[in-house]
This record gives C-alpha cells, sequence and structure tokens, in this order.
C-alpha cells in the first residue's frame, strides 16, 4: 500500500487552493491499495504506476503478514508500469509469451480486491481470454493498446497483479475494468491487462534509466492501418501506421505531423505496424530534449519530420 496527498491528485481543490500543494503543508497521509508482483528473487517488483501514483512511502505487504519498505525504481506513466525494489530475497515469476495467447484459452488473475486481505493469501479468480489486441483511447496520459481482454473478475485493488495461464505463467497485469453501472466499481467480466511482453520491455527500460527525465511528450496516436482506412487514405500498402489523435499544441503537431499522416519510419528504422512502432520508441529510451526524426507519406509523398521531445504537461 502507498500513502499520498489526500488532496493531491484533485482538480477542483487544486484550482481554488493552490497554495496547498507547494509543500508548504503537513500532509494527512491516506493509504490505497493495489497488487503487484516479483519479477527477480533479488526484489524488484513491477506494479501499475497509477498504483503508486505520487506515493510518499511505498510498502509491500507479503501473504505470510510480513511488510518490508519498497523504493521507486522508476514508472513510466503512458504505459502505467512502475517498478519497485525491495531488499532481500524472494520467490519470483515466470513469464510466458503474451504473443502466442489463444481466445478462449484459460486465464487465472491473483490480487488484492479492496483491500480486504492485505497480508494474506491473495485471491485467485478464473475466466478466459476473452480477446486481445484491445486499444483504447488515451487516458490521462495513459496509452492502453493491445490489451488483454479477460472476464476472471477483476476489482479494484486487483490492479497491478498477475494475469497468468494454465502453467502458472504470467501473461500480463491486471490493469482495469469496465463496469455497466459508473456508480458501481464491481466486475462485470470486462478486465484488461497489459500484456506480459510489454511489461518486460518497459521493466528493461526503466532500469536503464533510472529517474532520468524520461516523461516525455510525442503527442500523437497511432494504430495499424487496413486495407479499408489505406485506400481511404490512397496510401497503395498495409505497411506502416497512421495517425489517428493529435493532442493540441504537441510536440508532434508543433514539428508539423497531421492526421491521417502515414508513418513509415523511427529514427531511420522501418515500421511496417504498431507493434513495430511500439518496439523501437521502446528500444530508443528516449528523454525530454531528445529529438525524433520521421518519414510520413502525405498525399503520395514522403516528408521528414524532426519532433523535439518535450516532458509531459502537468
Amino acid at each position: 500500500y502507498v500513502q499520498r496527498n489526500p488532496f493531491f491528485d484533485d482538480p477542483f481543490f487544486r484550482q481554488f487552493f493552490p497554495e496547498l500543494f507547494n509543500g508548504r503543508i503537513i500532509e494527512q497521509p491516506v493509504e490505497s491499495i493495489g497488487s503487484g508482483f516479483f519479477i527477480s528473487k533479488d526484489g524488484y517488483v513491477v506494479t501499475n504506476e497509477h498504483v503508486v501514483g505520487d506515493a510518499t512511502e511505498i510498502i509491500v505487504a507479503m501473504a505470510n503478514g510480513k511488510e518490508y519498505p519498497a523504493k521507486l525504481v522508476d514508472r513510466d506513466r503512458v504505459s502505467d508500469i512502475a517498478l519497485l525494489k525491495v531488499e532481500g530475497d524472494f520467490p519470483s515469476i515466470k513469464f510466458g509469451d503474451s504473443d502466442e495467447l489463444l481466445i478462449g484459452e484459460w486465464a487465472i488473475a491473483l490480487g488484492n480486491p479492496f483491500g480486504l486481505f492485505v497480508k494474506n493469501q491473495p485471491t485467485v479468480t478464473v475466466g478466459v481470454i476473452s480477446a486481445v489486441n484491445r486499444d483504447f483511447s488515451p487516458l490521462e496520459g495513459r496509452i492502453y493498446e493491445d490489451m488483454i481482454q479477460t472476464d476472471a473478475a477483476i476489482n479494484p485493488g486487483n490492479s497491478g497483479g498477475p494475469l497468468c495461464n494454465a502453467d502458472g505463467e504470467v501473461i500480463g497485469m491486471n490493469t482495469f475494468i469496465l463496469t455497466g453501472d459508473p456508480q458501481s466499481h464491481g466486475s462485470v467480466g470486462v478486465g484488461f491487462a497489459i500484456p506480459s511482453n510489454r511489461i518486460q520491455q518497459v521493466v528493461e527500460k526503466l532500469k536503464r534509466r533510472r529517474g532520468k527525465d524520461t516523461n516525455v511528450w510525442i503527442g500523437m496516436y497511432v494504430s495499424n492501418l487496413n486495407p479499408y482506412i489505406a485506400r481511404s487514405l490512397g496510401y497503395p500498402s498495409t505497411r506502416g501506421v497512421y495517425v489517428r489523435r493529435l493532442d493540441k499544441h504537441s510536440p508532434a503537431e508543433k514539428a508539423g505531423v497531421q492526421l491521417g499522416d502515414i508513418i513509415v519510419e523511427i529514427n531511420g528504422e522501418a515500421v511496417n505496424s504498431y507493434a513495430d512502432a511500439q518496439a523501437i520508441i521502446l528500444s530508443l529510451d528516449l528523454r525530454v530534449g531528445d529529438k525524433m526524426r520521421l518519414k510520413v507519406w502525405r498525399e503520395g509523398k514522403l516528408l521528414e519530420i524532426d519532433l523535439l521531445l518535450e516532458r509531459y504537461p502537468d
């Protein structure tokens, strides 16, 4: 569980009482609870970035009742993944290959729903893989694409916990649910998890950068091309990704990227699909102030566009 300023993320209080957020007040600790899992024996823990948020203290509570202080190694808001470190030796999970998932195969969700059973055995729910490659519009600066959908019951408090296959391998990280009633926070059998292959990519990046200012803002959102979209844009192929949304005043917009542009290269590397674009960006270990060069197809012409990466706005 974590402790944070109770009003820190409330925009209502921010606009009327900005002096409360400059560090001159005594904060009242407020606990919030999520789940996580050890990915290595030397104490690295993965959870959702939205679980740790702006925590002032992070405690890892074990099933045997023991508690350990944890340090935040780094976090990636865009992918909603955070990496923690606990001192000691611990049993760890084994990752499965999320690219090999089959719709209909078993899915097992572990976690701590509603924070009811801290310092106790995790709750286990079972379902199936309902779908893969689910994409969502950006939410609070986070991008959820290629998500795993499952009907295994996931509730508040499960965020950050593992989603496993029948062999006990972690294939995803439980992240959010959809509810039928806006007033309800319970599961209706539509939950989503970040795929394990992306988790591993982001974790390696977080270990390398160690707190450097990499909360970069690009401000464009892309998707795979299909024959219909390619034809509507006059593009003679389905290789590449097309720009489906731009943030106002973002680095991408300032650099001249336009809706409907088709990106075929990033920093000289070919982009054939969304997976390519994601892998290239993750491998670049981009930081605030870096430049990124795009080659885009627009109305029959190839253009080169240089973006200057900015820090994600608060």
